[in-house]
């Protein structure tokens, strides 16, 4: 059985005053109205950081600056496996406000509430990363 490579995704976990943005997808697209860290595809020949900054300011209308990466990692759907690579960022000065233009909405949490969100399967790790960092520097 030949395996397709996986297809690089990014998502960011952006962050401002002690919370982190999420984004919740609309009814329309799988997983319906999970929550996820915003993102998407990397586009070929274009680097992770470039693709994240193009989908941040196509999904939400604003500009971020990359602060960090966090560990990659793999998620397998029913056909597709997806390379996942997070990047904690915060919102660039003078950015405007995050709104969601292909989510049905957006909200600030602090990482303690992360647990009481839905998360999109594909979220699970990158949030898990982002709560214990050392845990997955091994």
């Amino acid at each position: 059985m030949i395996r397709n490579p996986p297809l690089p995704v990014v998502c960011a976990l952006i962050e401002r005053e002690g919370c982190v943005l999420l984004a919740r997808r609309p009814a329309h697209k799988h997983p319906a109205l999970k929550w996820e860290f915003p993102g998407g595809k990397v586009d070929r020949g274009e680097t992770a950081e470039a693709a994240l900054v193009r989908e941040i300011k196509e999904e939400l209308g604003c500009d971020i600056t990359i602060e960090r990466p966090l560990p990659r990692y793999r998620h397998t759907y029913d056909r597709t496996t997806i390379e996942m690579i997070p990047f904690v960022c915060r919102l660039s000065t003078g950015s405007p406000e995050p709104h969601p233009i292909e989510h049905s909405a957006v909200v600030w949490v602090p990482p303690e509430k992360l647990s009481g969100f839905d998360l999109a399967a594909a979220d699970l790790p990158v949030a898990r990363a982002y709560l214990q960092p050392d845990a997955d520097s091994t």
